[in-house]
Parts: C-alpha cells; structure tokens; sequence
C-alpha cells in the first residue's frame, strides 16, 4: 500500500500537509482521551432531557395502555408504525456505507463507516423499543420469537409480516453490531495500548486479545469481508420486509407491488441524510475536518441526489398505478392523499423528499456546509412525513364513509417520537465519548496513496502533466480543510 500512489487527479481523502500515524491517531482518539467540551455537553444535556421524555412517556403507556396515543377504531397505526418504519430507514446507510462499499473497495468510506454503522445500532435500537411498546402487553414481547413452550399449540403466525418484521430487525440488529465490534478491534486495542489504570484493564476486555501480528491482520480483513457479503442482502432485504406489512395487505394506497424498491430507496435516502446531520457536526465539534472532508460531503450528497430522485419516481408512478388500474377505491386513495384533509402532510412530503434534493445538483450548494445540514434535516423531516403519509391516510377513509376519522396525536405519541430521537442522541453521544468515531486502522492506510501531502509530494517531484496538476489544485478549492497559500508557492 505504501509504495502505490493514487492518480493526481483524484481528490485527497484526508488533507493536511502535516499528517502522520501519530496525529492521526491523536487526532482522532482526543475526543475519548480527553474531558469533553462545553459543546458535547450541551448536546448530551439536551439529549438526556429527550431520553427522560421518552422514559416518561413510553412508562405512561405501559401504564394506561396503547389507549393513550391517539388511535381510534379507523386508524389503528399511526405515530407508532411511523416511527418504526422512520428509524428502521435510518438504519440504512450505515449496511450500505460500511458494506457494500467495503465490497466495491471505495475508500471514501473508511473515514465515515465508523459512525454510519453505530448510527445504525443506535436507529435499530429506537425502532424495536415502538415494537416492544405497541405490544400491549410488553412483558410478553418474546412471545413473537418460535420459542418452544408449554402452552401446547401456542405458536407464531408465520403468514403474519409482523413476525417477518421481528426476524428482519433482530437479523439486521445482530450482523451490523457484529461487524461494528469487529472493526472496533484493533483501534480499542489502541486506545488500551494508550491508557493506564482502570481504563487499560476496561479497553484489555473489550480488544478481546488482539494483538496486532501479521496472522491477526489477515483474519481480521477476511472477517470483514465475510460480513460485509453476509450484510449486503440485508440492504435490500429488511426494508424489504417492513413495505409487505403493508404491501401484502389488500388496503387502497398499500396493495402495490412498488412498495419493496421504494422502501429501499427511501431508507438510504433518509438514512444518508441523517449521517450528513451527524457527522457535519461532529467533524466541527471534534476537530475532523482533515478526515471527513468535503468529498467525503459532496459524495453523499450525490447518492442523495439519486436516491431522492428514484423516491421522486416512486411517487410519479404510485398515481399513474392508481390512474390505470381503473379501481375506483385505488385513485380515491391518492386523490385523498393529494387534496383531502391531510393534504398539507403530503406537500409538505413532496416538497421535502422530491423538491429539495434537486438543489443538490448546484455545486455551489452541494458543497456549502451549511446548506447541506439544513437540506438532510428538510430530507428526513419529508421522510417522516412520507410514513406518515403512507399509513395514516391510507387507512383515515376506507369503504364505509360513516368510518371515516382523524387522527390526533397525543401528547403521548409526541413524547414517544421526540423522546426517541433523545434516546438516539443520547447512546451517539456516549459513544463519540468512549469509542473513536472514525477508524483509525483504515484511515492510516489511505496516508501515503490518497492523502494531500501525498499528492503534494508527487507535485514537487515535477514529474507530473502540468494540465492535471493545475485540475487537481482548482478541485481543491471547495474544501474548507485544505491551505490555497500552499499551492501558491509551488
């Protein structure tokens, strides 16, 4: 690796003239070595006053019962499969981040698969606790699993995709936290090699004996491998799944075979978002601009791009599905969607999850810093909405118009949803606080073939065209990480 040299004309995955192994992992280890920052703790504060919203309201409903959220006898899912479905999509970006790309060698993701896959443990988390809560009866939540017992024909209902659901997200949730540890090894290792005390016997548990040979490198890149073939399915497969609790079911707005692709789409879509709502912070907060660069940013944005357009398609075709069908009960469904009472939830949709994105195509914005947080938070605020869509005017007017309803949320079902976003804060926090949020291992191999002082060297060597050199310092200019002045000088 350190005798290949990347071509001049590809951007620097880490910049900085001054980077070595040793501040690499200084860098990136300060945050867990160190006090934490007036700016974590206000974040961790405020998060916490989420998690106890959620303590509050979750332990409400154990209490009085589901009767507490808004449900009524016509729409008997609403804030509580949206959630679900929410967290679930958000989970997404972390499989694809840290495998498929892993299987496609693009090694723009060593510097963001690290906090992409904890995200989605931490999404996974949320989304099981909105299962485990509309059980009713919470304390027989392992009743879903095919568990023999002694009720004699008390079994579960395989044809239920409520059952599907409980194999997909107990599936997903164990492969991704496994390939997460996996590749926490070798930089909790670091981190015990660095510590002292309490904190060195800690770390020595967790790093399970990893000692760092030639033998223990290669199990540890033939491991990952094996679990990221083993991961990808799971991209396409656990949304896949959530869509048929709705897809199997012969509901006007629901019964559409779109729903698997579109589901899909939409889970990376919102879950690309939400790693761009993250890590821009993080990168300012903890000082990790010369790793997650601004192509790092840009590359995200452009699956963005795409993601949000094959949504956009997915909406386009829903209505002309509707339109030829010839079912009276199917065009009803969208032309309610679009115009009946909840008609500002589906603008508000459209605007957020088809409108927005396009700006992307303008570079200017896609590589503002600023413009891109603003525009991942409108994307999962119009994704959240998009379940919301989905579910609830779907089922607010069916057959029999003396059946028709609102719904109201309730304080509870706010609580729920805005203690659960706490809750997610809250675990992301604490692990920027005792784990390294980018993986040191796989960024210190990108130093000498992709980083800029690497590309710098090549420059001063002079045995580079001088068109693709002049290309690849005006490339430069977009990253907010990078000394112009340097280049000036050359």
């Amino acid at each position: 690796m350190s005798g290949h040299k990347e071509s001049i004309l590809r951007e620097p995955l880490i910049t900085g003239n001054d980077i070595t192994y040793a501040k690499i992992t200084n860098d990136i280890l300060m945050p867990v070595e160190n006090k934490p920052n007036r700016a974590w703790w206000i974040g961790f504060i405020l998060a916490l006053c989420g998690a106890t919203l959620w303590l509050v309201s979750v332990g409400y409903t154990f209490w009085f019962g589901i009767g507490a959220w808004g449900l009524n006898k016509t729409v008997g899912w609403a804030w509580d499969i949206t959630g679900f479905v929410w967290w679930v999509g958000i989970g997404h970006a972390g499989t694809l981040i840290s495998a498929v790309l892993l299987l496609f060698r693009q090694n723009w993701r060593n510097s963001i698969n690290r906090s992409a896959e904890a995200m989605t443990i931490f999404a996974v988390i949320c989304a099981a606790t909105y299962v485990v809560s509309h059980m009713g009866r919470p304390w027989l939540a392992y009743w879903v699993l095919p568990l023999p017992n002694q009720f004699g024909s008390l079994w579960v209902n395989f044809n239920s995709p409520l059952v599907w659901d409980m194999f997909a997200i107990s599936t997903y949730f164990s492969v991704s936290l496994l390939f997460w540890y996996t590749g926490l090894l070798p930089d909790i290792a670091t981190i015990r090699d660095r510590a002292i005390g309490t904190r060195r016997r800690i770390y020595s548990i967790l790093s399970f004996g990893w000692s760092g040979n030639v033998k223990t490198w290669q199990r540890f890149e033939a491991v990952c491998i094996i679990l990221a073939g083993i991961s990808t399915p799971l991209v396409l497969s656990v949304h896949t799944i959530v869509s048929m609790d709705f897809a199997t079911s012969v509901i006007p707005g629901w019964h559409t075979t779109i729903f698997p692709p579109y589901f899909v789409a939409g889970a990376i879509f919102s879950g690309f978002a939400m790693v761009l709502t993250l890590l821009l912070v993080a990168r300012k907060v903890l000082g990790l601009e010369n790793y997650i660069t601004m192509f790092h940013i840009e590359s995200m944005n452009k699956i963005i791009i795409l993601t949000g357009s094959i949504v956009g398609v997915a909406y386009i075709t829903e209505f002309f599905i509707a339109w030829y069908s010839g079912s009276e009960y199917e065009q009803y469904a969208f032309i309610n969607r679009s115009t009946g009472p909840y008609w500002w939830a589906y603008w508000m949709m459209m605007t957020c999850n088809v409108i927005s994105p396009q700006l992307l195509w303008f570079k200017k914005i896609r590589t503002s810093i600023a413009a891109t947080w603003i525009l991942s938070i409108v994307v999962n605020i119009g994704m959240w909405f998009e379940r919301f869509v989905i579910i609830v005017t779907s089922l607010h007017r069916d057959y029999i118009p003396s059946s028709w309803a609102m719904f109201y949320p309730t304080w509870v079902d706010v609580g729920v949803f805005v203690g659960s976003i706490g809750v997610f804060f809250t675990l992301f926090l604490l692990f920027l606080r005792v784990l390294p949020s980018i993986a040191i291992a796989e960024v210190k191999l990108l130093l000498k073939s992709a980083s800029e002082q690497s590309k710098m060297e090549q420059i001063k060597e002079g045995h580079l065209d001088k068109e693709h050199v002049k290309e690849y310092v005006e490339s430069l200019e977009k990253f907010d990480s990078v000394k112009q002045e340097e280049y000036a000088k050359i």
